[in-house]
Parts: C-alpha cells; sequence; structure tokens
C-alpha cells in the first residue's frame, strides 16, 4: 500500500510541485491549502490529488482537518509543513497583527501540524517530517524581521524533535530555499528580479521542481539516516 503524504500549502507554488512530485513517486497525497478556492479546485482537477481546506494556524482545525484526510486516505506518514505566508516592513512600522499572523503560519502552524500526527507515527515506529524554512530563516531579511524569526524558529523546531523521533524511526527535516521562480517572484519588475540573480552564483531562480526532488528524497527510505539536517538550496547565495 502505498504511504500517505499530506503537504500544506500544497495547490501552489513550491507547495504545488512538491505535491506533485510526491504522487509521481507513488505516495498518496493530500493537498491542503488555506484560502484559494479557485486554485485548489484547478490543482485538483489538473493533477487528481485530493484537497482539503483548513488554516494552519488554528490548532483545532488541523486536528479536524487531519482527521479527514486519514479518514479518506489512510494514516499519514509523510508530513510536509510547506504553508507559509509574508507580511512585511521594517521593524519599525511592523504591527503586531503583521508580526502574529506570519509567526501563527510560518511557526506555530509547524506545531499544530505536526503535534497530532506525533503519536501515530510513534506507534507505527515510522514518520517522516520535512519542515520547509527559507534562506532569509537562515541570513535574515530586511522589513522581514518576522518572517525570518518564524523561519528560524522552524530549523530550531527541526532539530530538537529530531533527537525525540530517532529512536521511532522518525526523521525531521528541514530544507531552505533561496529564490524560487514561482508566480509571486516572476511577478516583482524585471529589474528586481535580475537584481536578486546578480547575487546568486550559479545565475538564476531555482525552480519549485528542484525543492521538491529534495522533499521526495527525505521522504523515502533511503533518507533514513539523516534527521536533524538542514539542506540549503539557494544556488551558492548563502552558505553556512
Amino acid at each position: 500500500m502505498a504511504r500517505v503524504a499530506l503537504v500544506t500549502g500544497g495547490t501552489r507554488g513550491i507547495g504545488a510541485a512538491i505535491s506533485r512530485a510526491l504522487k509521481e513517486a507513488g505516495y498518496t497525497v493530500g493537498a491542503n491549502y488555506a484560502g484559494n478556492d479557485e486554485a485548489a479546485a484547478a490543482f485538483k482537477a489538473e493533477t487528481g490529488i485530493a484537497v482539503y481546506k483548513w488554516s494552519v494556524a488554528d490548532y483545532d482545525a488541523c486536528v479536524e482537518g487531519i482527521a479527514r484526510v486519514e479518514a479518506d486516505l489512510g494514516p499519514i506518514e509523510v508530513l510536509v509543513n510547506n504553508a507559509g505566508i509574508t507580511r512585511d516592513a521594517p521593524f519599525h512600522r511592523m504591527t503586531r497583527d503583521q508580526w502574529s499572523a506570519v509567526v501563527d503560519t510560518n511557526l506555530s502552524g509547524v506545531f499544530n501540524m505536526t503535534h497530532p500526527l506525533w503519536n501515530g507515527m510513534r506507534e507505527r515506529n515510522f514518520g517522516r517530517i520535512v519542515n520547509i524554512s527559507s534562506i532569509n530563516g537562515q541570513k535574515g531579511q530586511f522589513a522581514q524581521v518576522n518572517y525570518s524569526a518564524a523561519k528560524a524558529g522552524d530549523l530550531g523546531f527541526t532539530k530538537a524533535l529530531a533527537q525525540e523521533g530517532a529512536r521511532k524511526g522518525i526523521t525531521v527535516n528541514a530544507i531552505c530555499p533561496g529564490y524560487i521562480a514561482t508566480d509571486m517572484v516572476m511577478a516583482v519588475p524585471e529589474k528586481v528580479r535580475e537584481s536578486i540573480i546578480a547575487q546568486i552564483p550559479v545565475g538564476r531562480l531555482g525552480e519549485a521542481a528542484e525543492i521538491a526532488r529534495c522533499v521526495v528524497f527525505l521522504a523515502s527510505d533511503d533518507a533514513g539516516f539523516i534527521t536533524g539536517s538542514t539542506i540549503t538550496a539557494n544556488g551558492g547565495q548563502y552558505l553556512i
């Protein structure tokens, strides 16, 4: 029987590429999304992947949503915490709402999704958790104190939880994408895009499929000895 994977923010951008790649690798995939019904419907029609709507910022909604996915597809063995938002502003102009919205989704959302699945993974002695962080969680970014703090928190979460899951066959890893050619990045003015690319040693934006291939590897049995690790996928823009 195919293993079940759940991808949050899984119907657009990097998340959609991850959902597709996992399906192509033989997983039964559920894709969570928060608000864009039209995009989710189009994604489902195109891929045949089941979609489920709830906000990862709401713990109770995560518990209910996970129950729906497992009732439809079976026990979730692979969780990809990809959902994320931005509310950018220089810190002196940042509001409490902008801070809370980003932290609630990008950091607390990782807890909200992982916590309800943790005991089941422990009981089955198997689990794969992949947290999508960001280059800006590693190096920081102007006007993204909220985003950078949350994404850095995801890395601490990954390293700590990996130690708890290791003896139970559960791996917990992170991926830090750099600038990827998603709709959001491609929508910025061409001159801004060119200035971004000029900072990337490989001379181009990343592709969502390249991040997805990292996820497929970390979800596989072949990656069973890798846990608490971070894959830095940024074209050499920031080296650690």
